[in-house]
Protein backbone atom coordinates (compact mmCIF):
# COMPACT_ATOMS: atom_id res chain seq x y z
CA UNK A 1 0.00 0.00 0.00
CA UNK A 2 1.18 3.47 -0.88
CA UNK A 3 0.35 6.41 1.37
CA UNK A 4 -0.25 10.08 0.69
CA UNK A 5 0.17 12.18 3.85
CA UNK A 6 -1.40 15.64 3.77
CA UNK A 7 -0.16 18.05 6.44
CA UNK A 8 -2.21 21.06 7.53
CA UNK A 9 -2.71 23.26 10.58
CA UNK A 10 -4.74 20.55 12.32
CA UNK A 11 -2.23 17.73 11.84
CA UNK A 12 -2.23 15.24 9.01
CA UNK A 13 -4.59 13.13 6.94
CA UNK A 14 -3.45 9.84 5.42
CA UNK A 15 -4.78 8.40 2.18
CA UNK A 16 -3.69 4.88 1.25
CA UNK A 17 -4.04 3.27 -2.15
CA UNK A 18 -3.09 0.04 -3.89
CA UNK A 19 -0.57 0.84 -6.63
CA UNK A 20 -1.88 -2.18 -8.58
CA UNK A 21 -5.46 -0.84 -8.69
CA UNK A 22 -5.86 1.48 -11.70
CA UNK A 23 -8.89 3.30 -10.26
CA UNK A 24 -7.11 3.91 -6.94
CA UNK A 25 -3.99 5.18 -8.73
CA UNK A 26 -6.11 7.56 -10.84
CA UNK A 27 -7.76 8.91 -7.67
CA UNK A 28 -4.36 9.36 -5.99
CA UNK A 29 -3.04 11.17 -9.07
CA UNK A 30 -6.06 13.52 -9.03
CA UNK A 31 -5.39 14.22 -5.33
CA UNK A 32 -1.73 14.94 -6.17
CA UNK A 33 -2.73 17.39 -8.92
CA UNK A 34 -5.35 19.11 -6.72
CA UNK A 35 -2.98 19.54 -3.78
CA UNK A 36 0.03 20.74 -5.78
CA UNK A 37 -2.28 23.02 -7.77
CA UNK A 38 -3.47 24.53 -4.47
CA UNK A 39 0.12 25.33 -3.47
CA UNK A 40 1.13 22.25 -1.49
CA UNK A 41 4.68 20.94 -1.91
CA UNK A 42 4.99 17.20 -2.56
CA UNK A 43 7.95 15.16 -1.38
CA UNK A 44 8.87 11.50 -1.11
CA UNK A 45 10.87 10.00 1.71
CA UNK A 46 14.32 8.91 0.60
CA UNK A 47 15.60 7.77 3.99
CA UNK A 48 15.30 8.40 7.70
CA UNK A 49 14.65 12.13 8.06
CA UNK A 50 15.32 12.75 4.35
CA UNK A 51 12.93 13.92 1.63
CA UNK A 52 13.08 14.73 -2.07
CA UNK A 53 10.69 17.27 -3.59
CA UNK A 54 8.77 15.89 -6.56
CA UNK A 55 6.93 17.80 -9.27
CA UNK A 56 4.97 14.95 -10.83
CA UNK A 57 2.94 12.04 -9.48
CA UNK A 58 4.93 8.87 -8.77
CA UNK A 59 2.62 5.87 -8.26
CA UNK A 60 5.59 3.76 -7.10
CA UNK A 61 6.44 6.02 -4.15
CA UNK A 62 5.76 4.27 -0.86
CA UNK A 63 5.00 7.57 0.89
CA UNK A 64 4.29 11.01 -0.51
CA UNK A 65 4.17 13.90 1.93
CA UNK A 66 2.24 17.08 1.09
CA UNK A 67 2.90 20.20 3.11
CA UNK A 68 1.32 23.62 2.69
CA UNK A 69 3.06 26.71 1.49
CA UNK A 70 4.79 28.47 4.37
CA UNK A 71 3.50 31.95 5.16
CA UNK A 72 5.84 34.39 6.81
CA UNK A 73 5.18 37.64 8.54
Amino acid sequence: MATQIVMDRTGDTRHTFDANNLAAVAKAERRFMELTGAGFTAATRTGPGEQRVIRSFDPTAEETLFYPRLVGG
